[in-house]
């Protein structure tokens, strides 16, 4: 094995050529989504909001995929990006042309766009592009996970008394079910953590997890496109991740939990108990 930086890894086909090219392609579909975006918001009645996000989708869209599909002959494409659970086996991109599009439609900063590659449901390799300030997070199996080329790592942290943690919605129009587990968990997060940060979308979040700005983030939803890229970004930066329960997570996994390895037991602890 070797970095990021490195050579092929032995029997997985990936290396930092794929690897640049998926960059390439992303950074590029970033540039468009930026010229996109406005700092005031767009769209008042929900019709207009929903159209403003499609229009997003499909201009990022059209220049991301091909790319993609090219970097990587063979591999499928998972068409909806709210959709979650497995998928047949083999390799597949799950992109989100803009995560956090409705963040990109009000105007405000917190969006990306994602692109990563999923063989046998787990993550491989992901590319993690902010077009407003530049960045981006990469990861390949086995070999880290990088913020503009250095090395991430998650937080040290060992007390979960002392932890900054997050969670979120993954879409519109939850159920109600989703909606009390997820209120059950702040509170009892408030009670027996930090501070509970609360927003949209779970990249976001996620990517702070694996700098070790945050030291855990849980969802209740398996949601593919708004997991995948920081599953494997955390894991990589040597964060912690399963579902609620602590059980080893997948595409399959009904809901995530990631965290610094240190308070891992403790959050497993508060929030497998919400049925």
């Amino acid at each position: 094995m070797s970095t990021a930086n490195g050579t092929t890894t032995s029997g997985t086909g990936l290396d930092a050529a794929l690897l640049n090219r998926v960059t390439a392609a992303v950074r590029t579909a970033g540039d468009l989504l930026r010229e996109r975006h406005t700092p005031q918001a767009r769209g008042v009645e929900l019709d207009e909001i929903v159209k403003e996000i499609h229009a997003n989708d499909d201009a990022v869209l059209d220049v991301l995929r091909q790319p993609l599909m090219a970097a990587r002959p063979g591999a499928h494409w998972a068409e909806d990006e709210l959709e979650g659970g497995v998928l047949p086996p083999g390799e597949w991109w799950i992109v989100d042309p803009a995560e956090g599009n409705i963040n990109h439609v009000h105007g405000m900063s917190d969006w990306a766009v994602t692109a990563t590659l999923v063989r046998d449901n787990h993550p491989v390799l992901t590319v993690v592009h902010l077009p407003l300030t530049g960045d981006w997070y990469t990861a390949m199996a086995g070999h880290g996970a990088q913020l503009n080329g250095a090395p991430l790592r998650v937080s040290a942290k060992t007390d979960l008394g002392a932890a900054l943690v997050g969670t979120g919605q993954a879409r519109p129009g939850e159920d109600e079910h989703t909606f009390h587990r997820i209120g059950t968990s702040v509170t009892r997060m408030l009670i027996h953590g930090l501070v509970v940060r609360v927003s949209v979308p779970a990249t976001l979040q996620l990517i702070h997890v694996a700098a070790g700005r945050m030291d855990a983030f849980w969802q209740f939803s398996d949601v593919r496109s708004g997991l995948a890229a920081g599953a494997l970004l955390v894991a990589e930066a040597g964060g912690t991740v399963t579902d609620t329960r602590g059980n080893p997570w997948d595409l399959a996994s009904p809901d995530f939990l990631a965290t610094a390895p240190g308070i891992h037991v403790e959050a497993v602890s508060v929030l497998s108990p919400i049925a």
